[in-house]
């Protein structure tokens, strides 16, 4: 990270924000990878996205992840609704409320974008349950 924004509040509040909202993990890889030429956008998406819009009081979380999943939906764009599919869990909807969203957007965006949406919220579900610990047999008390 460039030890210039560190200080900064903005730049220090929103990059709070995009580690809560998409994952510490995520995020340090995007910044350890960050070069003179992308490092610019870095800056400018934690400090507005994150710093100065999903701060805002006017919205909870959750909102905004509706927004999110239905405005990526629309552009389709795979990859950012993949994160914020995933962001998405973080801030609270269930899986039915993100399918719900998403069978909207076939009527608003079009059906072709809905099942592309629909097909990667399938893929992400399948990640976060490949990722969870997984818990051995349970142990039966001998009887006596």
């Amino acid at each position: 990270m460039r030890p210039a924004f560190v200080k900064e509040p903005l730049f220090r509040k929103g990059l709070r924000i995009r580690r809560q909202v998409i994952g510490a993990d995520y995020v340090a890889r995007r910044l350890k990878a960050a070069n003179d030429y992308t490092w610019p956008f870095e800056e400018l998406a934690t400090k507005t996205a994150w710093g100065m819009i999903w701060s805002r009081p006017g919205l909870p979380r959750k909102t905004r992840s509706f927004l999110n999943l239905a405005a990526l939906t629309a552009m389709n764009m795979r990859d950012e609704l993949r994160l914020h599919i995933r962001a998405a869990l973080r801030n609270g909807l269930s899986r039915k409320e993100i399918a719900e969203t998403l069978l909207h957007c076939a009527i608003y965006c079009g059906y072709p974008k809905a099942v592309d949406a629909l097909r990667l919220m399938g893929e992400v579900f399948a990640q976060v349950d490949a990722e969870k610990p997984r818990k051995g047999p349970k142990k039966r008390a001998a009887r006596r």
